[in-house]
């Protein structure tokens, strides 16, 4: 069966979304989402109304913002976010973001044609911060392969 690997983000603005503070990354959201969906191995996102998530609410502080999406491959989505105009956007993060005390992204794998939930992406979130990078919840510093070839691996290269 073919596996996809999810991915959630998050980040605490440091001001509301129509504060002058946070206008430069407004402005880009529909850029960077629409590069997002155009690019190769992109196969879902987490969206409202507007086709972004800025108005989605996954915590009880409305400064929390989420940023779900579903990639055919760790490589692609590696590639979107330090291959294109992305990662410009990614360096100002701590112009309008604060910094995060525990984990504010995770990865992990799910069956294709699966499409994940808020409620368990926040697990995996909960599962990182308490358990650290596992096969079940990780991050760009630690990728786990994929189910199968784990299963194929020996136990020293899993």
């Amino acid at each position: 069966m073919p596996i996809h690997r999810a991915q959630l983000n998050i980040a605490r603005a440091r001001a509301p979304l129509d504060d002058p503070l946070l206008a430069d990354f407004v402005a880009q959201i529909d850029a960077v989402n629409a590069a997002a969906d155009a690019h190769e191995g992109f196969v879902w996102r987490l969206q409202d109304a507007d086709g972004n998530a800025m108005s989605i609410r996954a915590f009880d502080d409305p400064a929390m913002l989420v940023n779900l999406s579903v990639w055919t491959s760790v490589e692609a989505l590696r590639d979107y976010i330090y291959g294109t105009d992305h990662l410009a956007v990614m360096r100002r993060r701590n112009a309008w973001f604060e910094r995060m005390d525990g984990p504010h992204l995770v990865l992990w794998w799910i069956p294709a044609g699966h499409t994940p939930t808020l409620e368990e992406a926040k697990a995996r979130l909960d599962h990182l911060a308490a358990h650290g990078p596992t096969a079940a919840a990780f991050t760009w510093r630690q990728v786990y392969a994929p189910p199968a070839e784990r299963a194929k691996a020996t136990p020293a290269t899993r």
